[in-house]
């Protein structure tokens, strides 16, 4: 029951609106965890057991750390260790048996353990409500169903955005009454959400297939053109999902983290992912980043090298020991294939050159007198930023490191600028027809996303028209859905990607 399927749109979500509204507030927390539980069970059917499991560890954990103070830092790492292993063994553990059979030339048997959908998103929010708790910063729930609510809230099982505990639970909890103007800021930003995914991503998944499934024959132009194609159907998609999620949200008076900030209009690699996945970055940064640079190996670091090696080689390594951890846990979270860990480490190595190649950046724009925020070096930085996403998702996308290192090696071979509009696009699956509602559909976010860079909050522009300017763009949105979407005869139902990490 996907976010964009007509069964959530028109029958979950509907149904569970109606039993909000008509139950009294104090008791309408209740209903958001009965819907989000029957949502989750719908799912993932018997494999629920791991969220409950999850929630029990994690309630349990939170009460003994505030009851026996001097031993939480042992209750936080057995609890930490509990859920995280339960992720590891789910999502893993075939993994490393196929590298240990592969490596010791051993037959162990593969567990063949299933997985319950958004694992990997519930588990990072139970990490980080134990570690604020340990921290003090919160204090432990003492009721059960509040600390359920929180980590199993429907609208962001799939593919988050992950939260803090401070940023939703209060929210969740409150009951708030749909009003006219939540339903409609929820239902616009629902159908905006829609429009990316089932007009845009949908519809570039059919081209994305096909290129990618010919990995090993595809070259020059079609490669540029497979990767690009990916780029952006991830954005649309992913983008798209985490707006049909705060929409969905919204309409209860539920305000959930951002996920995208134009991404695409960034100046560096760093910059990039402050942009992109937000809440995934905020929580690497939050419960991984910020504990290394103040652990003991950063700091011993840090007072060894100033003195031997000087400042700028201290802040090098000092950085370098700071992400290696945040990188690598980005790669291994995203999936339990080796694309994944060395896209993990791709940005890794990236971004550490930014902190060793910004000294010797300055100098040149100083030496040659070049203003640095010139319109020319602003593009050019984002068209670099451009490059190093591409190369990353060309790889990411690839079914093995082979297929990667494959596709990255023939997009330099019979390269033709020419072939783009010919021989890289016949036979990927899509008519001219669908071309131009890409194209047209690309050019409509890009408007969107280039005016919000801008500081004009196109919704909230829409929010502040009358009614019938009000409707009226929402029922352009659903024309657009229901003529232009990619469903129905030559299209296949498209899961949301990141629902699979």
């Amino acid at each position: 029951m996907a976010y964009s399927g007509v069964k959530f749109l028109f029958f979950f979500l509907p149904l569970t609106l109606l039993a909000y509204q008509v139950t009294p507030q104090g008791k309408r927390r209740y209903v958001l965890l009965a819907a989000s539980l029957i949502y989750f069970y719908l799912l993932s059917n018997w494999l629920i057991i791991y969220l409950l499991g999850t929630i029990a560890v994690v309630y349990t954990a939170g009460i003994s750390m505030e009851s026996y103070a001097s031993k939480k830092k042992i209750l936080t790492a057995a609890a930490a260790v509990l859920v995280i292993g339960a992720l590891a063994v789910l999502k893993y553990a075939d993994f490393m048996i196929g590298n240990l059979n592969l490596l010791a030339n051993q037959k162990i048997p593969l567990l063949s353990l299933a997985a319950p959908i958004g694992i990997s998103y519930y588990t990072l929010e139970a990490v980080g409500y134990l570690l604020e708790v340990y921290w003090g910063r919160i204090k432990a729930e003492r009721n059960v169903c509040n600390l359920a609510l929180f980590l199993a809230f429907f609208p962001q099982t799939m593919e988050g955005p992950i939260a803090r505990y401070q940023d939703t639970a209060q929210q969740l909890l409150e009951g708030r009454p749909i009003t006219q103007e939540s339903l409609f800021e929820g239902s616009l930003l629902i159908l905006w959400g829609l429009f990316k995914k089932i007009v845009i991503a949908d519809r570039l998944a059919v081209m994305v297939n096909s290129l990618y499934g010919q990995w090993d024959t595809i070259a020059g132009a079609s490669v540029l053109l497979a990767g690009t194609a990916f780029v952006i159907q991830l954005y649309m998609d992913f983008s798209g999902v985490i707006d049909i999620v705060r929409g969905s949200a919204r309409i209860f008076q539920i305000e959930l983290p951002v996920n995208f900030r134009q991404p695409f209009f960034a100046e560096t690699a760093s910059d990039f992912w402050r942009r992109w996945h937000i809440s995934l970055g905020v929580w690497l940064k939050t419960y991984v980043f910020y504990p290394m640079t103040t652990s003991k190996l950063v700091t011993r670091w840090i007072l060894f090298s100033k003195k031997k090696y000087g400042k700028y080689i201290s802040k090098v390594g000092a950085t370098a020991l700071a992400l290696f951890p945040v990188w690598l846990i980005n790669g291994i979270w995203h999936g339990s294939q080796w694309v994944y860990l060395l896209y993990g480490m791709y940005y890794f190595v990236i971004l550490v050159m930014e902190v060793v190649l910004e000294p010797v950046k300055k100098k040149i724009y100083k030496k040659a007198g070049w203003n640095a925020k010139h319109w020319f070096f602003h593009f050019l930085r984002i068209g670099r930023t451009w490059v190093i996403i591409f190369a990353g998702e060309l790889f990411f996308n690839a079914a093995s490191v082979r297929a990667g290192v494959q596709l990255l090696m023939n997009l330099f071979k019979d390269f033709k600028f020419s072939d783009l509009w010919g021989k890289a696009v016949t036979g990927t699956g899509l008519d001219a027809a669908d071309l131009v509602v890409i194209l047209c559909g690309i050019l409509i976010v890009l408007l969107y996303d280039l005016l919000k860079e801008n500081n004009i909050d196109v919704m909230k522009l829409i929010r502040q028209q009358k009614l019938p300017v009000r409707w009226a763009v929402c029922y352009a949105l659903i024309l657009a859905v229901v003529v232009f979407g990619a469903y129905g005869g030559g299209y296949e139902p498209i899961d949301p990607m990141y629902a699979s990490f």
